[in-house]
């Protein structure tokens, strides 16, 4: 079956030269975006309960641009001075320049990782006699905990921010070709609106083996995958998709 609507799982791109308007445009496909899964903040009263004194740390570990918003967010609802001497490890570069938006860049000890959490460990374990605050999601991969206790360091993680399900209901009635999906959270809030949910012609689009193993898990077919070495992105491996099945179009 020829593909003609795509809905993306995710907020649609703020940036003009996205390549899904690239893919829409190319392609003649329309290309609807939609969060099945939002971000909401906890309150600086629930971090405190998790008995957090932002003063007792010396050094920051951020991992996303939401992990920085909610950690000046709750600091500035605390009235907690961020110090000029505080250390961020930002596990890549796209949350260290983030990081701006608050800090004067030249001016702190910011320290980045290549993409991954594991990439940060060499420069944590560099610094290991400071304490680490790890303001994070309530959904936090194992892997996380688990590198920073091998390592031996000072750290405490803290739910700064909570994972919460979108409501989808309007959404009932309407079908697409594609579905793209990122997380095995985004697969939960499929089912949380839509318990009855049946695939039949839908084809899944998923990035990550953990997404992979989330549609699995729930009988599903995962019909396209990202990254593999011919499709490092999303886009490209719904470009050769759709190339395939919407010859002769």
């Amino acid at each position: 079956m020829k593909v003609k609507t795509i809905l993306v799982s995710q907020p649609e791109p703020k940036i003009e030269n996205s390549p899904y308007f690239d893919l829409q445009e190319k392609q003649k496909v329309k290309v609807d975006f939609r969060p099945f899964i939002h971000v909401e903040g906890v309150s600086s009263k629930d971090v405190r309960q998790q008995k957090v004194d932002l003063s007792k740390y010396t050094a920051i570990i951020l991992t996303s641009r939401n992990s920085v918003d909610h950690f000046f967010r709750v600091a500035d609802e605390m009235r907690f001075k961020v110090p000029d001497s505080m250390k961020y490890f930002c596990q890549s570069e796209a949350v260290a320049y983030y990081l701006q938006k608050y800090v004067v860049y030249r001016k702190r000890k910011i320290y980045v990782g290549k993409r991954t959490f594991e990439d940060l460990m060499p420069l944590i374990k560099k610094y290991k006699d400071e304490s680490f605050l790890l303001p994070t999601t309530d959904k936090v991969k194992p892997i996380i905990p688990e590198l920073l206790d091998n390592l031996g360091v000072n750290w405490k993680q803290a739910t700064f921010y909570k994972t919460v399900i979108s409501d989808l209901s309007d959404l009932s009635n309407v079908t697409y070709d594609i579905l793209v999906f990122f997380s095995p959270s985004g697969i939960e809030s499929l089912f949380h609106n839509f318990p009855d949910f049946k695939q039949n012609e839908t084809r899944i689009a998923v990035f990550g083996n953990t997404t992979v193993k989330a549609v699995k898990e729930k009988g599903l077919r995962v019909d396209i995958s990202a990254p593999t070495p011919e499709t490092p992105s999303m886009t490209m491996a719904l470009q050769k998709y759709i190339d395939a099945v919407n010859k002769g179009k």
